[in-house]
């Protein structure tokens, strides 16, 4: 195994499994002994990174406000006030309904969605290939049967559960602010009605079939959205980490541009996130 002559697909293939953690007859398992354990297995890596960074995200914020002063702030404290009131400013310029979730939910979105997009910028080789070292010279493992990957982002499961996040809020400021039967109400009496009853019952079942599309779309669309373009990313700084040597000056042109990608999905998802909840806290059929 540890002789096995490593290809450029298999280059690729062992940077994009992730580490997995599941449950079987005989214990604890963990990657190949996973194969065949179904849902329930554990992407420990991602878990680790996204919970990691999400306590990151925890610490630079507590840090600021802790130092924060009524004189002349720091560089810190003004770059953490510029970020707050970017945020601050897009929530009220979006969202027109009235919560004071919103706005601490856009900044945890958008600052931590951020620092996991960012995590796309150190050499894709490097982290891996030290977790390689360790398993194999404290654990005995072969190092071609350690998988790291370091970017959340890349991972389908967790930008769904993100998504998965948004939605539930979704349906629980529609039903707050309209009510059960008022969110009964717009699924199944719009976008088509009509004064005679008969044939808005005969519309309820269509009207109910395209809201509830419409609906679920919104999820889908913010969790494939960050997904695809993070790894896209992704698969492109696998690519160039295959050159060998000459991957850095390729990664440097390459998380130039990259930068962009990084923090405009983190905004898109943020506005997006605002825009259906305010969507869905608004009365307006």
């Amino acid at each position: 195994m540890a002789a096995e002559e490593v290809t450029l697909s298999s280059h690729i293939q062992h940077h994009l499994t992730n580490a997995k953690m599941c449950s079987t007859d005989a214990g604890l398992a963990f990657n190949k002994a996973c194969a065949d354990s179904g849902f329930w297995t554990w992407h420990i890596d991602t878990l680790a990174w996204s919970i990691g960074l999400g306590l990151i995200f925890l610490w630079i914020f507590r840090s600021a406000a802790k130092k924060s002063t009524l004189g002349v702030p720091g560089k810190f404290q003004c770059f953490i006030e510029m970020i707050v009131e970017f945020v601050g400013d897009n929530v009220r310029d979006t969202f027109h309904g009235r919560s004071k979730l919103i706005a601490p939910l856009a900044l945890t979105i958008f600052v931590w969605i951020f620092l996991m997009n960012l995590m796309d910028l150190i050499p894709v080789d490097f982290l891996p290939a030290f977790a390689g070292f360790v398993g194999e010279n404290a654990f005995g493992m072969d190092s071609h049967d350690v998988y790291m990957k370091i970017v959340p982002t890349t991972d389908i499961n967790l930008t769904a559960a993100l998504a998965l996040g948004v939605f539930l809020l979704m349906i629980g400021y529609s039903i707050k602010i309209k009510g059960i039967g008022g969110f009964i109400k717009e699924l199944t009496l719009h976008p088509f009605s009509s004064n005679n009853t008969l044939v808005q019952i005969l519309l309820i079942p269509f009207n109910l079939l395209l809201e509830l599309i419409a609906l679920v779309a919104k999820p889908f669309s913010l969790a494939l959205r960050l997904f695809g373009n993070l790894y896209a990313g992704e698969l492109i700084f696998i690519l160039i980490g295959a050159v060998g040597l000459m991957q850095l000056p390729l990664h440097f042109i390459w998380a130039v541009f990259h930068i962009l990608v990084i923090v405009l999905q983190a905004f898109v998802f943020m506005m997006l996130t605002i825009v259906y909840l305010s969507m869905a806290s608004s009365d307006n059929h």
